[in-house]
């Protein structure tokens, strides 16, 4: 593999971690739900996590390297805070969207982050056009969250 493919190899394999901990992250909100328009959202929000990673992980491929299979160890200590978190109120709507939006805050911190570095133009329009997914989902779990909060 060639340098220049190094860069975007790793760049690559961070964001795969980070779909993978937003496709867990969204599974776990949907089991720790009771609201079935919510559940179904979380569910699908999930699927799309795990066809993000899938590309990203197709990028690698192409570049030359091996990808990233699994969540990120971060990922996995705050999908057991929100499992604890759940189990102390009572898996509340509200706080189930809470920690639901802290994992989006990390994911738009990680794709800004990824579309500051020199990347070849193949990788980068493909991270742009996922940060706009990660985006939708963050303002869409945070209206969700405001609305929970009004009640």
């Amino acid at each position: 593999m060639i340098d220049a493919n190094k860069e975007a190899v790793s760049v690559l394999n961070d964001l795969i971690e980070v779909s993978k901990d937003g496709e867990e992250g969204f599974r776990t909100c949907a089991e720790d739900i009771k609201n079935p328009e919510l559940k179904s959202l979380f569910i699908k929000r999930s699927q799309e996590c795990s066809t993000a990673a899938a590309e990203l992980q197709a990028e690698v491929r192409t570049l030359g390297g091996d990808p990233e299979t699994s969540t990120s160890v971060s990922g996995d200590m705050h999908r057991r805070w929100v499992d604890l978190k759940s189990l102390l109120t009572g898996k509340d709507e509200e706080a189930v969207l809470n920690e639901a939006e802290r994992g989006e805050d990390h994911a738009l911190k990680a794709y800004r982050s990824a579309l500051e570095k020199v990347l070849p133009a193949n990788v980068k329009a493909t991270i742009e056009r996922q940060y706009h997914g990660v985006q939708r989902n963050h303002d869409q779990v945070k209206a969700l969250r405001n609305i929970a909060q009004a009640r």
